[in-house]
């Protein structure tokens, strides 16, 4: 018996051409750019130095650089802790069903619709003592609040800004989760008599895992890499208390013109977002793979 050959139709890999093409430029190209300018010293647009790791060396003894990562660290930690289990409550107190619902995701998703510079303004004139109403309530209740003069209220400020900003997302997202669990495990949890806290622990929860992961992921790496939002606010003050690695790369590259340190900085930030990253979707798998084992058994 002779085997069949099914021929190979090689032209399908032109369907994946423009992918291909979109990601050279897109990432590829950009990254082998910035590759070569952290190994050179660019002394003017026609004129480069080799250096090797020399300017990798400089980054990692640089102690702002090190003050930044520790306030980025602190942010993103803080907001992870803050915004999912928020978003998730928010999640489970909106309406499954009827109109309502739809109001609710339309009014709940405003925040995601505004742009980030424009968040940024609001907040600015939010936080005011003389116009703002976040700030005039602060003052009155006796509270001596300056997100411009006091540190530690310019960092809690860029924090609570982004809680309202981000937390709808996460919302969405646990809600979606939600409603793709069956009916059928809640009236199997009714019937055993469950209560509200074992209906959330052991269906609610586990079925939620997949979007959680996504929410974590999302918000870690969009908060590591956060901008706009605090140079709006803040201009990255008072001191340094809101300068977090994206701005100290931005005064790095554009401010002094430090291409080849720049450059070496950016490629450490994008291996710190991709470690963390990676550690995180492994412990949220395992977290999930044991949570399964030990219902089975």
């Amino acid at each position: 018996m002779s085997a069949t050959i099914k021929p190979v139709n090689q032209k399908a890999w032109w369907l994946i051409l423009p992918v291909i093409l979109c990601v050279a430029f897109s990432a590829i190209i950009p990254l082998m750019t910035v590759v070569n300018y952290s190994v050179q010293d660019i002394i003017s647009p026609d004129n480069a130095v080799f250096v090797g790791t020399e300017w990798f060396t400089a980054i990692m003894r640089d102690e702002d650089l090190h003050a930044a990562l520790w306030r980025q660290l602190l942010f993103s930690g803080a907001v992870l802790v803050i915004e999912i289990p928020l978003g998730v409550m928010l999640a489970l107190s909106m309406p499954a069903r009827s109109w309502r619902a739809s109001a609710v995701l339309v009014i709940v998703s405003l925040s995601l619709l505004i742009p980030w510079n424009v968040v940024g303004t609001i907040w600015q004139i939010f936080g005011r003592t003389d116009i703002g109403l976040f700030g005039w309530t602060l003052s009155r209740l006796g509270l001596d609040y300056s997100y411009v003069g006091n540190p530690v209220h310019a960092w809690l400020t860029v924090l609570l800004m982004d809680v309202w900003h981000w937390t709808p997302l996460v919302a969405l997202l646990a809600y979606a989760g939600l409603q793709s669990i069956p009916e059928a495990y809640y009236q199997a949890a009714s019937i055993d008599g469950a209560s509200k806290w074992a209906v959330f622990r052991y269906i609610q929860l586990p079925k939620m895992r997949g979007v959680l992961m996504i929410a974590v992921l999302l918000r870690f790496m969009d908060s590591f890499m956060i901008y706009t939002e605090p140079f709006v606010l803040t201009g990255g003050g008072p001191g340094n208390s809101t300068t977090f690695l994206s701005q100290y790369l931005t005064q790095k590259a554009i401010g002094q013109f430090d291409m080849g340190p720049a450059a070496a900085f950016s490629l450490i930030y994008f291996l710190i977002i991709l470690m963390f990253c990676f550690v995180l979707y492994n412990w949220m798998l395992r977290v999930g793979t044991r949570d399964a084992e030990a219902a089975h058994d």
